[in-house]
Order: C-alpha cells, then structure tokens, then sequence
C-alpha cells in the first residue's frame, strides 16, 4: 500500500499509528497473525506499507485485505475526515422531531408512544 508524504505512519508492535493534517488515529491488530513492515520502494523511492502472512489460509489471506483496508480507512480520516448523519429509527411508535433555537436543540415528540 503506498503511502502519502504528508502523512507520517509509525508501526510498533501490530499498533498503526497514522499522523495527518487532521490529527492522528491508531488502530490495534494485535489479534490478527500478519507482519506489518514499512519499506521504501528502490525504484520510485516511495514509501510503502507492506503486510506479511505465512502459509496463508483464505482466513488470513482475507486478514490481509481487511488490515489494508482499515489503514486506508486510517489514511482518509487524517487526511480528508469523515462526516456521519444522524437519523432516527423507530420500531413500532412512529417518532415525530422538529429542529428549533437557531439549529440548536431537537424537539422529539411521541417517544415510546408518550402523547
């Protein structure tokens, strides 16, 4: 997985810690059996993160894919961020919610059936 300058990635111990204009993350994988190496490519003198596993059965080979994948999702956190919109879900009892003060406070009416 190649690496962005601006981002600054350390690997001790299966722990991925991920520095970036917009903070840092890190992420445990101390319960997957892979090595994690950062090494710098000869040839275009890029960095790269590179993920081992020995005799890899299909479970550790989708081990792999799934730690890539999380330090992607490390990478764009730092970088870009991440935006999650709330909704609301209800079971039975339909739930009615008005936004009022200037965006500031959320009126909920008929929670769990209340009138």
């Amino acid at each position: 997985m190649d690496i962005l300058d601006d981002i600054e990635i350390k690997v001790k111990a299966k722990i991925i810690e991920v520095k970036g204009p917009r903070g840092t993350l890190t992420c445990n994988f101390k319960h997957l059996n892979l090595d994690f190496m950062l090494i710098t490519d000869e040839e275009t003198g890029k960095r790269k993160l590179k993920v081992d596993a020995w005799f890899g059965s299909r479970k550790t080979t989708a081990a792999i894919r799934i730690a890539l994948s999380h330090v992607s999702n490390l990478i764009i956190g730092v970088t870009q961020g991440f935006r999650y919109k709330m909704r609301f879900v209800y079971a039975h009892f339909s739930i009615n919610a008005s936004i009022t003060n200037d965006n500031s406070t959320i009126e909920i009416r008929n929670f769990l059936g209340n009138k």
